[in-house]
């Protein structure tokens, strides 16, 4: 049936086109309220019209999983997985069969994009920073990434450092001697050379691997992370734009936005796996007296593809976890390394001033284009754009890593680690490689400064030559490098062969054979980059691929901004209701004064709490459901089965195309308080009746109440329920992609 919002007057206004509800007949008036006289009272109904294949906006998004989902089982989107393929594949055709021809077309839209919508990639940016950092400090930033009661699965310590091990790719290696010496002799504005060159040099470096990636990676992820938890939709991209596009995502439009990202991943990671063959090539030559070129670099790139398949045959999950964990101690080791056995105290000053003067600067660097600066659109090409364009190509693909390991956290810590956490382990990679590349060039060393702008991996390589134990360190850190280029390649695999099947459950990945033909195909075009040009080429072809996943960005931004309002608007409804509500406060239901002197002290086990749902809680809520239908609606009582294994009971009201009224039993598990009614604690836990709605938890405990008592609160829900409807229709706005509503009469 439908449920209107009451007018002004109180009056139910008549909407046009509005169906029969369950058990009238068309132009029949509606069934009658429920009489609190079965149970103590009456709310009122609230009614509005809505058209169920209009996008939704603040509605009932508990119908996401059957509108995204195209089948309740794991499947293969053919139309992303062959269009996407297609796409790639005739790139790959074009760069290796006519390699001049597809470097010069490429350079020729570079510099187009460079010179006319450079301000477009840095506006996008910035936009998108601004965003995840007003998320995390506004009121919704304590929504978390799932039901309120659920909690982190990882101790904070272990999920800062897969946060880490998330972002970071051998790219950083490549672009941390290389970056600073560039800045520092060719800046993008003055002359090179010079004492403000050489203060910028290391910090643009910063810059560009700093905050605007992780912020990317922390819009998509929570976006992502928040429908598949909370909501119980698919781990994508499709399920984030759900506010926007409705049952849509789950068409052509939602297959082309998934094949957008999934483009831009692919290119993305094969980027990366590019840049990483360049630099571990000259490792495999110095350490195995191998011969550098073309011939090496695929050879590495195969031996990524046998890797990959091998861990996707043994179990993948394992592999990757194993590998990070080892590339995470790795990196570490190495840094330490050349920091206790380099210039330590120059080091150490010179990191901190870095970064000093990138807080100092941020602002400003973040909205800079170099437009009076001459060639500042071509640096602007080669650096700053590139870095954006990679970061918004990764974005996909590190967010639903950083959503598969952040279920329970709240939307501030989410962010707020993000762009912390990451960023500062980033700032002291580049600090050291950076700094230790700089203070060689300030000695006068000019051969070493030429052959790290030349040729940027053999100036890496070198710098670790003039450490003491060069060969342990060069030794060490192409370990640190292919632990790098592996995890991206298994990881990139994975996440591609979600992108490309309709996956139900967020914590299942694609088939294997799936995953197998990912890597083979990212491995192919890789080796067409390199052929068309190498590390130029694949800058080349990321920014131009990154340039329609900026769409994704701005459609991500407005639908998560949508979904905060309904979330919003769901706390101001309760707060609406709370004149109306019981006297002593909250949702908490009246009880007499025994009751609430015996629940001081008495902490029941799970047993106990199991015995009360069955024989006081579910018959309640069979009661109310069977009156609900007796009236009209479309109730259900059913068992949900926690991650304990018990049957928690749920009365569901379904209310057409409005978000519909759940009131779930759910067991909790809560510390016995050392300042209770005993004097001795006899057991350390002890069990709650928690009641949850779709956003969490009303706070309180059911353990003792009559049967009696548990209808009333369910009716006291149910009107708060109402009295929400009823203020996210009054605050209903219309967009492009959500049409208006029809206006109400009376």
């Amino acid at each position: 049936m439908s449920i209107k919002p009451p007018n002004e007057e109180g009056t139910q206004p008549d909407l046009p086109g509005e169906q029969a509800s369950p058990g009238t007949s068309a132009g029949t008036t509606p069934p009658a309220p429920i009489e609190r006289s079965k149970f103590g009272g009456t709310p009122r109904r609230h009614e509005r019209a809505f058209d169920d294949d209009a996008p939704v906006s603040r509605s009932d998004l508990s119908k996401g999983p059957q509108d995204v989902l195209e089948a309740p089982t794991a499947r293969i989107n053919w139309r992303v997985l062959l269009v996407s393929s297609m796409v790639i594949i005739a790139f790959s055709l074009w760069a290796i069969l006519g390699p001049n021809e597809a470097r010069t077309s490429m350079k020729i839209a570079v510099d187009w994009i460079a010179t006319n919508l450079g301000w477009y990639y840095v506006l996008t940016m910035t936009l998108v920073i601004g965003f995840v950092v007003w998320v995390a400090f506004s009121k919704e930033g304590n929504v978390r990434l799932g039901p309120d009661q659920s909690r982190p699965q990882y101790k904070l310590s272990t999920w800062v450092a897969m946060l880490f091990a998330a972002g970071v790719g051998i790219d950083m290696l490549f672009f941390s001697v290389t970056g600073p010496i560039v800045q520092y002799l060719h800046p993008p504005a003055g002359a090179g050379g010079t004492p403000e060159a050489l203060q910028d040099a290391v910090v643009w470096t910063m810059f560009h691997y700093g905050v605007a990636g992780w912020s990317m990676y922390a819009l998509l992820g929570m976006a992502m992370g928040y429908f598949a938890y909370r909501w119980g939709m698919p781990l994508s991209i499709r399920a984030a734009l759900y506010p926007l596009l409705g049952k849509r995502v789950r068409g052509s439009l939602g297959d082309g936005i998934s094949t957008i990202a999934l483009v831009g991943t692919v290119f993305g990671v094969a980027t990366s796996m590019g840049i990483g063959v360049v630099l571990l090539s000259v490792g495999f030559s110095l350490l195995f007296g191998l011969e550098q070129g073309l011939s090496l670099q695929i050879a590495l790139v195969i031996g990524a593809v046998i890797l990959t398949v091998l861990a996707t045959t043994s179990g993948v999950d394992r592999g990757i976890r194993w590998i990070s964990e080892l590339n995470l101690w790795s990196a570490v080791a190495m840094m330490v390394y050349i920091l206790v056995t380099g210039q330590t105290a120059f080091l150490l000053n010179a990191l901190t001033e870095n970064i000093g003067r990138f807080l100092v600067t941020f602002p400003a660097r973040t909205l800079e284009t170099f437009v009076y600066a001459p060639g500042g659109a071509e640096w602007m090409g080669s650096w700053t754009l590139f870095f954006w364009a990679f970061w918004l190509a990764w974005g996909p693909f590190v967010g639903v890593f950083l959503a598969r390991i952040s279920r329970g956290r709240t939307l501030r810590e989410f962010v707020i680690a993000a762009i912390t956490a990451p960023v500062l382990c980033d700032f002291f990679i580049v600090s050291l490689f950076g700094n230790s590349a700089m203070y060689h060039v300030l000695q006068g060393d000019t051969a070493f400064a030429q052959l790290a702008v030349d040729s940027p991996e053999r100036g890496w390589y070198a710098l670790l030559g003039m450490f003491p134990g060069a060969m342990f360190l060069i030794g060490l850190a192409t370990l640190s490098g292919l632990l790098f280029y592996l995890t991206s390649a298994n990881s990139g695999a994975m996440v591609m062969s979600n992108f490309s099947a309709s996956i139900p459950d967020p914590s299942q990945d694609g088939p294997k054979w799936l995953r197998i033909f990912w890597a083979v195909l990212t491995a192919v075009l890789t080796v067409a980059m390199l052929l068309a040009g190498g590390v130029t080429t694949m800058e080349y072809a990321t920014l131009i691929f990154a340039l329609p996943v900026t769409i994704i960005a701005y459609l991500v931004m407005a639908s998560f901004y949508k979904v905060l309002q309904m979330e919003r608007a769901e706390r101001e409804g309760q707060v609406l209701r709370k004149p109306s509500m019981a006297p002593i406060g909250g949702y908490l239901p009246e009880r007499s004064w025994k009751q609430r002197l015996e629940q001081l002290h008495s902490f029941a086990s799970s047993k106990q709490a199991i015995q009360f749902i069955d024989r006081t809680v579910r018959p309640a809520l069979e009661d109310v459901a069977a009156e609900f239908r007796n009236q009209g609606y479309q109730a259900v009582c059913e068992d949900i089965t926690s991650e304990r294994g018990i049957q928690e009971p749920q009365l569901r009201v379904s209310m057409d195309s409005y978000r519909a009224f759940h009131y779930h039993v759910a067991l909790v598990e809560a510390p016995v308080p050392m300042f209770s009614g005993r004097m001795t604690r006899e057991v350390d836990v002890y069990y709650r009746l928690e009641v949850f709605t779709q956003t969490g938890s009303g706070g309180y405990d059911l353990m003792g109440l009559t049967k009696q008592q548990v209808i009333d609160d369910v009716l006291e829900r149910f009107e708060a329920h109402l009295a929400f409807l009823t203020f996210s229709s009054n605050t209903d706005t219309a967009s492009v992609l959500t049409p208006p509503m029809p206006a109400r009469e009376g």
